[in-house]
């Protein structure tokens, strides 16, 4: 037993002797950006099916592993008291510190993994998206886990070789990046106190008039709401008023051409200077009818348009509303399908719409790719110049990613679903563009004089359409219309004093337009420039500042990928509705919006607690944030809920038994009335009536 003892300690001694790989585990946001870790790292790859191991040499072992968008998610009430499952005044105002979070049910295998990968690895990676979403996504795991080992941060926000090899040379400490992950864990704890308060508030409210419907609010969705219905209400009181356009028709050396009437600062003109006065006009018209005319100004200039930028998801899920009635959340669940599925395009979700300069060297091989998975491309393709760097190329002006590309992958467009090829194309159309010629032409503009009036002409020559000839038939394509005064015209040839006549001058009447009702693609554009409806100035360019690194992004509310949600519940919810390619408010979602405080209904909640997060650097900042938006806004809408009545548009029914209201109860066999008296400990009244048909809805 001695001897056999000795030959064991001497085993282990030895073997604890030997020296163990040093070992790094990288985590990044998606697999995409592990892959392309994994093959810049220099050494032997073994892909495991949740992680890739990558052998350097004898004494090193790199492991890539990767979330799937948020692991964990937030308690929710009845996660911290049973009890709170059923909506009750009396638990209002909720507050949970400290808060708690959970592994989410479709990842937990994928978090399991993580966690055993975190006990033996001697080193943390961390490979967050470079925004503070990205930051708090890995960090919020490192926490769940108590990780205390090292942690360094690799920065990077596109997965080209170049990139990454850049990057992973120069990892940083992650501690210098956590407040970004501390503001977006403030945003996402206040975010859900909000929602869970007040929507439980005013559901509770109504539901003593006799609602059955789930009152939503929401720190983005009520602002969007306020937008629709704001809109909704301009459009309707726009009051008409006249205005007046004065035209001439040129004939000056063989040049029959158009000029539109400058007024001078003596006529009467509206806000747009467009004559007002219908008898004004039509004298200024009778003193130019066949009068002499004389050129008294002609500037002709060159000029050229670069190509429309690739798509951000913002621009995609414009396009896609505009040309084929997609809903943002169909736009964006065919790309997550063409780059989950299908691998045929990058990050859909993206907010930018530039490349990296190193993206503009893979070029010849995406383009290859396209034309080999659409052949209806392969003409434009051949037509291109993949030598052409256009403004799209610029590392400088990426956020946490880049524009929605085609990737290299080759595909099989008949493959595809009829939307996913239609969005497919348009996402390769854009491309393709970026090595076209640009599109050319000569600008002239002239000054007519005709009986001392003066008249304004602008002639534009095309002379080479470059990457136009891709967008030629993109009908409705606003941002590539022209002016309606300008005219299709070469007037280049005509000179300064030239004379002709005025062959013909006519006045014709226009009326003004309300802004016009929402489409899909509109309010997607609105929702990215939200600002420009804070009435304070200092908190319109708070949140403008937030966004001034984003292209695309002008003090917006939301996300491009999580409004497509937010306005699908708004539409379940029955606040908003569809109208022909409209998006108007209901009468329910008017009436929720006139009992709103304007902090609740106008985007200036988003810009407010933008300021106050600069501030946030540690979890004991994010809980202040918390309690003093607590203090500020939602103990003080508790109290006013408790004890008034709210004015949300309800069916009604009074109990023929006791004379309360009754509320509308919806079961799984269907809806009907219920006396609210069913729990008066008083007086109990246990009447029901069959619900048939709507009744007429008050306030």
């Amino acid at each position: 037993p001695q001897a056999y003892r000795r030959i064991m300690i001497h085993k282990l001694v030895e073997g604890a002797n030997m020296a163990r790989p040093y070992i790094r585990l990288f985590i990044t946001e998606k697999p995409e950006l592990g892959r392309a870790i994994a093959r810049n790292l220099g050494g032997a790859v073994s892909s495991k099916k949740s992680y890739i191991e990558v052998t350097k040499q004898d004494d090193q072992l790199d492991i890539i592993t990767w979330c799937f968008g948020h692991m964990l998610s937030l308690y929710d009430p009845e996660d911290y008291n049973q009890s709170y499952k059923k909506w009750n005044f009396n638990d209002l105002p909720l507050f949970f510190m400290p808060y708690q979070k959970k592994p989410n049910e479709k990842s937990s295998d994928q978090l399991k993994v993580i966690g055993s990968l975190l006990k033996k690895c001697d080193e943390v990676i961390h490979g967050g998206d470079v925004d503070d979403e990205g930051q708090l996504l890995i960090d919020e795991v490192l926490r769940y886990f108590n990780v205390k080992k090292p942690v360094k941060r690799i920065l990077f926000n596109a997965n080209t070789d170049k990139v990454v090899k850049r990057a992973l040379a120069d990892l940083k400490p992650n501690s210098d990046f956590e407040f970004m992950g501390w503001r977006a864990e403030a945003r996402s704890v206040a975010d859900q106190l909000f929602g869970y308060n007040l929507s439980r508030g005013y559901t509770l409210n109504a539901q003593q008039q006799g609602a059955d419907d789930t009152i939503t609010l929401g720190r983005v969705q009520t602002p969007i709401l306020g937008l629709i219905v704001r809109r909704d209400r301009e459009n309707a009181s726009h009051i008409k008023s006249h205005y007046f356009n004065v035209k001439a028709k040129l004939l000056i050396q063989d040049k029959l051409f158009e000029g539109v009437f400058i007024p001078t600062e003596s006529q009467q003109v509206n806000d747009s200077n467009k004559l007002i006065d219908n008898n004004e006009a039509n004298s200024i018209a009778q003193n130019c009818s066949l009068q002499p005319a004389t050129i008294e100004s002609l500037n002709t200039k060159s000029k050229s348009e670069q190509p429309p930028l690739p798509y951000n998801l913002l621009k995609l899920q414009k396009d896609a509303a505009r040309k084929f009635g997609y809903s943002l959340q169909q736009t964006l669940d065919i790309t997550q399908s063409l780059r989950e599925n299908h691998g045929l395009i990058t990050y859909n979700r993206s907010d930018c719409q530039y490349l990296s300069d190193e993206h503009f060297e893979e070029a010849k091989d995406v383009l290859n790719s396209v034309a080999q998975t659409a052949s209806i491309l392969q003409g434009a393709i051949a037509k291109s110049d993949a030598t052409i760097k256009s403004r799209a190329f610029n590392s400088e002006k990426l956020s946490a990613h880049h524009g929605i590309i085609p990737t290299d992958t080759v595909g099989d467009l008949n493959k595809l679903t009829d939307s996913e090829q239609k969005v497919y194309l348009l996402i390769a159309r854009a491309y393709i563009a970026q090595f076209h010629p640009k599109y050319t032409y000569d600008s002239t503009e002239i000054i007519s004089n005709v009986n001392g009036f003066k008249f304004k002409t602008v002639a534009k020559t095309e002379t080479d359409l470059g990457w136009k000839n891709l967008y030629k038939n993109d009908v409705g394509n606003v941002e590539l219309q022209e002016d309606e005064d300008t005219q299709s015209l070469d007037l280049r040839t005509l000179n300064v004093g030239d004379k002709g006549s005025c062959t013909e001058c006519q006045v014709t009447a226009h009326e003004t337009q309300p802004p016009a009702l929402y489409t899909i693609g509109t309010l997607a554009e609105d929702l990215s420039r939200a600002a420009k409806y804070v009435r304070n100035a200092q908190l319109r360019k708070i949140l403008q500042d937030r966004d001034k690194d984003k292209e695309g992004e002008h003090g917006g509310i939301g996300t491009s990928a999580t409004r497509a949600g937010i306005v699908d519940n708004l539409i379940s919810r029955g606040f908003i509705t569809k109208k022909g390619n409209n998006i108007i408010s209901t009468p329910l979602g008017q009436s929720l919006y006139d009992c709103l405080d304007d902090i609740l209904k106008y985007p200036e909640r988003s810009a407010i607690w933008a300021a106050k997060q600069e501030h946030i650097k540690n979890q004991d900042d994010v809980i202040l944030f918390v309690k003093k938006m607590m203090l500020e806004l939602i103990i003080p809408e508790i109290n006013r809920l408790k004890t008034e009545k709210i004015n949300i548009l309800v069916e009604t029914m009074t109990c023929k038994k006791c004379g309360r209201p009754m509320r509308k109860i919806t079961t799984k066999n269907g809806k009907f009335w219920g006396c609210t008296g069913y729990n008066d400990k008083v007086k109990p009244c246990k009447a029901t009536i069959e619900y048939k048909t709507t009744k007429k809805s008050k306030k």
